[in-house]
C-alpha cells in the first residue's frame, strides 16, 4: 500500500512563530447517545445555562470549542457559550472572571446545531497553559429530549435555571453534554495522541474531579518531557464500548473514522480495546481475529494519513465476570498479535504493567476498583500512565508496514477472482463485499459430487516453487454450513476424487486446501467447486505450516503468476506486483541501505 509523503517546506517566517490554522486537540470527548438514566437532571437544558470543566493538555493563545448534537433527534438551540478559566478541577463551579470570553458562531453569538448535526465555534483569543482547567459555559434555547454527550466525565457539572452566570446553588452532574472538542492554534510541530477504549481508558475507577485517568498521567509526563512537551492528548475511551458489535456509544469499528482520524492534528493513535467484545464473547479467539481485522483497517487508514499507530495490550480481568478460559485464549491472541505484528508502529505493555506476576490471568490486587478484577483504582492508572515509553511519541522511523505479509514471511498471495478469465473459472459468481480481500471474492453457483471436467468450474494458477520442501495452500473461505464447505482439489494433475472438506466457518478465515512435499520448479494448482455457496476470496502458498490471519498479504490479480525469492510477478500481458523485496525474497514495507528488487527490478537504497 501506497503512503503519503511528508515534505518539509522552507519558512521565510520567524521561526517562533506559531503555523497558521494548524489546530491541534487539546481536550476532547467520545460522544454517544445518553441512557435515559444519565440524561441531565432537573431543570434540564432547554433554556437554561450549564456550566462544564475540562482539563486541557496543551496550551495555547487562540482556542475554537466544537459541539455536538449527532445523536440527537431534534434540534438544540445554542444562544451563547462562555469559556473561562476554572478555578478547580470540577469540585466546583467557580471561575476567574477576568478571564471569560464569549464564542461566536459564523460572528453570531448563538447557533442551531440541527438534529445530528455539530457546530464549530470562531477562533477567539484566550490563553490557557498546559493542563489548566477551562468552564465551559452554556446557555440554552430549546434542546432535543435525545442528548448527546459524554456519561462517563469523572467530573462534575453544573446545571442553573435559566439564562445565568451565578452558578451558587447549582444541581450538580457528573456528566458532560454537548462539548465535543476543545482545540488549540499551535506551532507545526505540536500535534496530539487519540485513545481508541473503553472504560479502562475513559476512567472508570479513578477520582471524580481529580483527572487522574491512565491518560492524564500520560499527559503531564508527556508535557513535563522537553522532547514531548507539545503533545495534546485525547481520551476517546467509552465505558461499556466494543470494538466489533453493539455496546455503549457506536462501536469502534464504526466510530474510529470520527473519533481518532477526525481529530485535528492527531500524529500518534493508541488502539486499547476489546476487553468487552472478549468479555461477552462465545469464541475468544475468534473474537480476538474480528478485533485484529479492525485494527488493521485502522492502521492502514492512519498509515495514509502519515500517522503512527501504537498497541495497548489488553489488561488482565481474571476473577472478573468477563473471565473464562475460551475468552482468556482470545486475549492471549490478540495481545500476541499486538506484541509480534509488524504492523504496529510500537506497543504498549499495559497487561505486563498490572498483572499479577504469581497468576498472570489476573490483575494485581493492590490495583482493584471496587474488588471486580476488571477496572483498576487510581494507583492502577497511575501505573498504566506510567508505563509508556516516551520516546515513542518522538519517533521518526517510516511507518511501519501496511500488510500482515511482512511477518508472515515467504508466501505468495492470489486474490480468488483474478484467476476467473475468459476461459476458466466462468461458472463462479464474482461477489462484491468489503469485507474480502480486495472487495471481491468467488461464489460457487453449482453442487456436483463428480469433479469438473469443464474449465467453466475451474480455477487454475501456475507456480513456481524455489526449492524442495513440503508447502502448503491456505484459502482465506466462508462457509457457513456444512453443505457448502469443500472444494475439489489437485496439484500437478487433472481434478480427481480429492477435495478439501470441513471448511466450514462463519466469518472469513483461513483454511488448509492442501500440504505435501513439491520439487522445485513449476507447479499447477487447480480448485473445482463442489457445493454452491461456498465463498472463496484469496489464496496462500507458502512452506509455512501455520495459517496466515485477517486478508494476508499484498495479492496480484493474474490467472498465471510465479513464485521467485518470494515475489508474485504477473505475466506480461497483465499489471506488474508493485513492492519492494530484498533478497531472500521477503517483502519489505520500508527498505534500508542495500540492494532490493523493486516492482521485478534491482534497485540500490542509499
Amino acid at each position: 500500500m501506497k503512503r503519503i509523503a511528508f515534505v518539509a517546506a522552507c519558512l521565510l517566517a520567524v521561526v517562533t512563530a506559531v503555523a497558521n490554522n494548524h489546530w491541534v486537540g487539546t481536550w476532547g470527548t467520545a460522544p454517544q447517545l445518553v441512557e435515559t438514566h444519565n440524561n441531565p437532571p432537573s431543570p434540564g437544558l432547554s433554556n437554561n445555562s450549564l456550566r462544564q470543566i475540562v482539563q486541557v493538555s496543551i496550551g495555547g493563545e487562540k482556542v475554537r470549542l466544537k459541539l455536538t448534537n449527532e445523536f440527537s433527534s431534534e434540534a438544540t438551540v445554542i444562544k451563547a457559550v462562555e469559556l473561562s478559566v476554572a478555578k478547580t478541577a470540577g469540585s466546583s463551579s467557580e471561575i476567574d472572571e477576568t478571564t471569560t470570553v464569549s464564542l461566536t458562531f459564523n460572528g453570531q453569538a448563538g447557533v442551531t446545531m440541527p438534529a445530528k448535526g455539530k457546530a464549530v465555534s470562531d477562533a477567539v483569543n484566550f490563553h490557557i497553559g498546559n493542563r489548566e482547567n477551562v468552564a465551559i459555559t452554556i446557555h440554552y434555547g430549546n434542546t432535543s429530549a435525545s442528548v448527546s454527550g459524554h456519561p462517563g466525565s469523572r467530573t462534575t457539572s453544573y446545571l442553573k435555571a435559566g439564562n445565568t452566570t451565578d452558578f451558587s446553588g447549582a444541581v450538580k452532574t457528573d456528566h458532560w453534554y454537548s462539548i465535543l472538542a476543545l482545540e488549540v492554534e499551535a506551532p507545526e510541530e505540536a500535534g496530539a495522541v487519540a485513545i481508541l477504549g473503553n472504560s479502562i481508558t475513559d476512567g472508570r475507577g479513578s477520582t471524580t474531579n481529580q483527572q487522574n485517568r491512565w491518560a492524564d498521567v500520560l499527559s503531564r509526563r508527556l508535557l513535563a518531557n522537553g522532547p514531548t512537551s507539545k503533545v495534546g492528548v485525547l481520551n476517546m475511551g467509552i465505558g461499556g464500548n466494543l470494538v466489533l458489535g453493539a455496546g455503549l456509544g457506536p462501536a469502534g469499528k464504526d466510530r474510529y473514522q470520527r473519533d481518532l482520524l477526525g481529530q485535528e492534528g492527531v500524529k500518534w493513535i493508541i488502539l486499547f480495546e476489546a476487553t468487552n467484545d472478549l468479555g461477552y464473547s462465545g469464541n475468544g479467539v475468534q473474537t480476538a481475529k474480528g478485533v485484529i481485522e479492525v485494527f488493521k483497517q485502522i492502521i492502514r487508514e492512519a498509515h495514509q494519513r502519515g500517522i503512527y499507530v501504537f498497541g495497548g495490550t489488553i489488561t488482565p480481568f481474571k476473577n472478573s465476570g468477563h473471565y473464562s478460559a475460551d475468552r482468556e485464549k482470545g486475549r492471549s491472541t490478540l495481545n500476541n498479535w499486538i506484541r509480534t505484528t509488524k504492523m504496529l508502529d510500537g506497543v504498549i505493555d499495559f497487561d505486563e504493567a498490572v498483572r499479577d506476576p504469581q497468576n498472570p490471568e489476573a490483575m494485581q490486587s493492590q490495583f482493584l476498583f471496587e474488588n471486580d478484577w476488571l477496572h483498576l483504582n487510581a494507583q492502577g492508572y497511575e501505573t498504566m500512565g506510567n508505563c509508556i515509553d516516551l520516546n515513542l511519541f518522538t519517533k521518526t522511523d517510516p511507518l511501519a508496514a501496511d500488510d500482515e505479509e511482512d511477518s508472515y514471511g515467504e508466501a505468495l498471495w492470489i486474490e480468488a477472482e483474478g484467476l476467473r478469465t475468459n476461459t476458466m473459472g466462468t461458472a463462479f459468481q464474482v461477489v462484491e463485499d468489503a469485507s474480502a480481500s480486495n472487495g471481491q471474492y468467488l461464489l460457487t453457483t453449482t453442487q456436483t459430487t463428480t469433479p469438473p471436467a469443464d474449465n467453466a468450474y475451474i480455477l487454475r494458477a501456475d507456480f513456481t516453487a524455489k526449492t524442495a520442501d513440503t508447502y502448503y495452500i491456505y484459502a482465506r473461505v466462508l462457509c457457513p454450513t456444512w453443505d457448502d464447505d469443500s472444494y475439489f482439489v489437485s496439484v500437478d494433475a487433472p481434478l480427481g476424487s480429492t477435495f478439501a472438506n470441513g471448511l466450514q466457518t462463519n466469518s472469513w478465515d483461513w483454511k488448509e486446501l492442501f500440504h505435501g512435499s513439491l520439487q522445485a520448479g513449476s507447479h499447477q494448482l487447480f480448485i473445482g467447486g463442489r457445493e454452491d455457496g461456498a465463498c472463496l476470496d484469496k489464496l496462500c502458498i507458502t512452506t509455512n505450516s501455520e495459517p496466515p490471519t485477517g486478508m494476508g498479504g499484498s495479492s496480484t490479480t493474474t490467472a498465471i503468476v510465479t513464485v521467485e525469492r518470494g515475489m508474485t510477478t504477473a505475466t506480461p500481458s497483465s499489471q506488474p506486483h508493485h513492492g519492494t523485496y530484498d533478497l531472500s525474497g521477503r517483502r519489505v514495507s520500508q527498505p534500508k541501505k542495500g540492494l532490493y528488487i523493486v516492482d521485478g527490478k534491482k534497485s540500490i537504497h542509499q
